[in-house]
C-alpha cells in the first residue's frame, strides 16, 4: 500500500497576513448515533458481485461504528447467518430480508424495502 502525502492542511496549520486573524480552533465533532425512531433504513438484496451469492445488505445508518457494528451483529445472531459490516453497511448472508426487516422494525427503526 502507498502511503498518503500529508500537506500541512492535514496537520493543522494555518497561514495568514492578517495580523488579527484568529483560527477556528473546534474540537473533532464526533457522530452521534441517532435513535432508531429517527432512521430510515433501507432493506436491500443483492448477489451481484458476490459470484451469485444472495446476500441483505442493510443502508443508511446514522451513528457511530461502534453502533453500526453493534447493531450487525444482533442482526447475524437473530437471522443466525454470518454477516459484515463494511463502508456503513450491513451485510447478512442469505435471503433473509423479511426477517431483518421484521427485527428492525421491532426495535423502532423505520425499514424500507427497496429492489426486488
Amino acid at each position: 500500500m502507498g502511503k498518503k502525502k500529508m500537506g500541512l492542511e492535514d496537520l493543522g496549520f494555518v497561514f495568514s497576513t492578517d495580523k488579527d486573524f484568529e483560527p477556528d480552533l473546534h474540537e473533532d465533532e464526533k457522530e452521534e448515533t441517532l435513535k432508531p425512531k429517527d432512521q430510515l433504513l433501507e432493506a436491500h438484496y443483492s448477489s451481484k458481485g458476490r459470484a451469485g451469492k444472495k446476500v441483505t445488505v442493510v443502508k443508511g445508518f446514522i451513528g457511530t461504528d461502534e453502533d453500526l457494528t453493534a447493531l450487525g451483529k444482533d442482526l447475524k445472531k437473530k437471522c443466525g447467518v454470518g454477516g459484515s459490516v463494511k463502508n456503513g453497511e450491513i451485510i447478512i448472508q442469505g435471503e433473509v430480508r423479511d426477517k431483518v426487516m421484521s427485527y428492525l422494525s421491532d426495535m423502532g427503526y423505520k425499514v424500507k424495502r427497496v429492489g426486488g
